[in-house]
């Protein structure tokens, strides 16, 4: 049973050409997606090799000088290559803030299920308060996307993670599912916010005020039968007619762009989990060595030290490389995955540009072979041209967007992997050489006592 909520304060091939930060004021048209926030520094396109073998797309044969070519001024330090790519500080222009903490396990006679904590501080003029704090589960999440798809069918909608097991988890109910959900979920709701058209959806206000009964009876008002019959008759229609005859260029090259980006970041997102697989095999397998060599100590007196320091080492390198792959689950895996999701979104949304462009060409050809009714279908060639532009105009200025957050979320992904690999090498690194110069020096005095007399 869901907890009502209160109210806490007072009231990859080259482009044609796509992520943002809300602001208040009033709700911008119903055509425009909006003003996009500053991009990230000159990112280029996310380009991946074309080889088909999953591990081809690290090519051993990529030189370092292609590598540094990226930039003729990128820094060498790790730490300052991540901050060339942050975005400067834009707290003080937000209006809306959104907090997803605090998973609840609830059991019922019918199901067992998870609610999350929304908290949202905002600024804004249209609430009634300044803080609200509202339990939500999954299913509320999926109703929000649902609504805000119908709502703006040609606007890149944030992807929720899959509602079942997700890749590289094990149960559902575990600490780390429900808190790798809770990140995602977190993210799905301020990348709303942050979208200069979604974040003045009224479901998506209603979404982070309402109680649960208010919730429950705002969901009820979803459209009736007749017209999910009517959407899902012109979506069968529309493939039926076998593809779209005046599709602009433009977004048939973003179709091919999204074509190529979603078999590369499937492989990457393959690859990823490869690794991980492997570095956690790597690690139970070092995690065993370490009290090998300890048991070996008791039994070789001469030798016991150095056994020992072994042991030390192998524990050291253990921590180091656990660091690691906490590393690549927090700041690698779910970034990947995320724009495997979008990659199948943006999919979706190009089909349903197409879709109105479907419906304004059957009206053209209806016009040339009908003179009778002619202003009638005039009248409605009109109206669809104008929401063809409308699409149109919405899903350039969202691509656009969500290239620009592409690019900087994978810069960082594969920067913080850079520089955690640099970290746990120079940890393993400096480890073994201490271990070494200890044994070394040891080794020095032994042969100095020896020679003495």
């Amino acid at each position: 049973m869901e907890a009502e909520g209160r109210v806490l304060g007072p009231p990859l091939p080259p482009p044609p050409s796509g992520g943002g930060s809300g602001g208040g004021g009033a709700e911008p048209p119903a055509c425009a997606a909006g003003a996009a926030r500053a991009p990230p520094p000159a990112a280029e396109v996310l380009e991946f090799d074309d080889e088909e073998d999953d591990l081809e797309v690290f090519s051993k044969d990529a030189s370092l000088a292609e590598a540094n070519s990226f930039s003729p001024s990128m820094p060498t330090s790790p730490s300052s290559m991540i901050n060339q790519y942050k975005f400067e500080d834009e707290s003080e222009l937000r209006d809306l803030f959104i907090t997803v903490d605090d998973p609840e396990s609830h059991i019922t006679a019918i199901e067992t299920f998870i609610t999350y904590r929304v908290v949202t501080k905002t600024s804004r003029s249209e609430f009634d308060s300044s803080e609200y704090e509202v339990r939500r589960r999954y299913q509320d999440f999926l109703w929000l996307k649902s609504k805000l798809e119908e709502a703006h069918p040609t606007l890149i909608i944030p992807p929720l993670p899959e509602k079942f097991i997700m890749k590289g988890m094990v149960e559902r109910f575990s600490e780390e599912f429900i808190e790798t959900r809770r990140k995602a979920l977190h993210k799905f709701l301020n990348r709303i916010a942050d979208h200069p058209t979604l974040t003045f959806n009224e479901d998506f206000k209603i979404f982070l005020t309402a109680q649960a009964w208010e919730l429950s009876s705002h969901k009820k008002q979803g459209p009736g039968l007749l017209s999910r019959m009517g959407q899902t008759v012109r979506a069968v229609a529309s493939s039926v007619r076998g593809g779209v005859k005046n599709r602009p260029e433009m977004f048939t090259e973003v179709n091919d762009y999204m074509e190529t980006f979603s078999q590369k970041i499937n492989v990457l997102d393959k690859i990823a989990h490869r690794i991980y697989k492997e570095e956690r095999e790597y690690f139970n397998e070092m995690k065993e060595y370490g009290p090998i060599h300890t048991l070996w100590s008791a039994s070789e007196e001469d030798i016991a030290d150095s056994l020992k320091g072994v042991a030390s080492c192998i524990d050291k390198c253990c921590k180091a490389t656990e660091k690691r792959m906490a590393g690549l689950s927090e700041n690698l895996l779910p970034i990947i995955h995320e724009y495997v999701l979008y990659s199948e979104i943006l999919m979706g949304v190009l089909k349903r540009r197409d879709q109105i462009q479907g419906e304004l060409d059957s009206k053209v050809d209806a016009l040339a072979n009908k003179k009778a009714e002619k202003d009638l279908i005039t009248e409605e060639i009109g109206k669809l041209e104008d929401k063809v532009e409308c699409a149109n105009n919405a899903l350039k200025a969202d691509w656009d967007r969500w290239k620009q957050n592409m690019q900087y979320d994978m810069r960082s992904a594969f920067t913080n992997v850079a520089e955690n690999n640099l970290r746990y090498y120079e940890e393993c690194l400096a480890t073994w050489e201490s271990f070494l110069t200890s044994q070394t020096a040891a080794l020095h005095v032994e042969e100095d006592s020896e020679d003495r007399p």
